[in-house]
């Protein structure tokens, strides 16, 4: 073999080779995403949340209702608030909380202008003051 050949030959072996580590690369990136595709699908409702929704569901089977929205809230921004007072410096967590707030404050004033009696019993279930 003469010498142009063998190096032909050894850049065609580099070339093999950098394109099996790509192939190797791009295999472990789309494993990744599976997994993580895989864990958000469908997240199973916790026993916690089945125990918020069967004390407030206004009938059997409702999930919907401003009630249990409410509830299901609150049970949230509680959790939110035990981890901010460990984690004072974690503002997208803050950020998050005060979304949460702002829409269990439209959901108030939703129930309030519609049934205040349905406000007032859950403002009261709750421990909420306007």
């Amino acid at each position: 073999m003469a010498k142009t050949e063998k190096k032909v030959v050894k850049k065609e072996a580099k070339v093999v080779k950098k394109a099996v580590k790509a192939e190797k690369k791009v295999e472990k990136k789309t494993e990744k995403a599976t997994k993580k595709v895989a864990a958000v699908e469908l997240p199973l409702p916790s026993e916690e949340k089945q125990q918020v929704i069967t004390e407030f569901q206004v009938k059997p089977g409702d999930t919907g209702s401003p009630e249990v929205q409410i509830a299901l809230l609150t049970s949230r921004i509680e959790k939110l608030a035990l981890h901010l007072k460990t984690n004072n410096k974690d503002n997208h967590s803050r950020r998050g909380l005060l979304g949460i707030i702002s829409k269990r404050r439209r959901l108030l004033n939703y129930l309030e202008t519609k049934e205040k009696t349905r406000f007032k019993e859950i403002s009261k279930k709750l421990g909420l003051t306007k």
